[in-house]
């Protein structure tokens, strides 16, 4: 390859990143939380879990192969607040102990709010990329259990997927 045909290459790549990052076709960053404080109950991890309960119309199943850890916490996000896109390497419990919470999937197109109030909850499967906000005027208070592989970082940032530009 000849100095001058490196040289247009080079110039080719940094045109492309140029307009790439001037029209946004570039992806983001990953957001990051604001307004949030978290108080951390426990960590706790376990070996293989095989628990399986049934009592009448209800029945439980957990069964992970290797090691996991079990987190127990408590976040508060101030009116205003986010948690920023994000996703989580296992499920999560959220409880909704006050205020209300207004959740995004970064797999909807339409950018529907999801609205759960105090009392409420929902399950966060593991790997959707979400974004929770606190759209209210009073602190939002969540508890949250979380399995996941054992050592693995219970929060991943993930760049905004695009579909929700005003949203951060």
């Amino acid at each position: 390859m000849t100095p001058l045909t490196q040289f247009k290459k080079m110039l080719t790549l940094a045109v492309l990143i140029t307009l790439g990052s001037v029209l946004g076709a570039m992806p983001a960053l990953g957001t990051s939380p604001a307004g949030v404080t978290t108080e951390i109950f426990g960590v706790a991890t376990f070996g293989d879990i095989d628990a399986y309960t049934k009592t009448e119309a209800w029945k439980a199943n957990i069964d992970t192969k290797g090691a996991s850890d079990l987190h127990v916490l408590r976040n508060t996000i101030a009116p205003g607040g986010t948690f920023g896109w994000h996703s989580h390497p296992g499920p999560s419990l959220v409880i909704i102990a006050a205020g209300t919470a207004t959740f995004y999937l970064g797999d909807d197109p339409t950018c529907t709010p999801h609205v759960v109030p105090t009392g409420g909850t929902f399950v966060d499967q593991g790997h959707d990329v979400h974004l929770v906000r606190n759209e209210g005027a009073i602190n939002l208070v969540t508890v949250v259990v979380s399995l996941t592989p054992q050592g693995a970082t219970r929060r991943i940032d993930e760049p905004n997927p695009g579909y929700c530009p005003d949203i951060n």
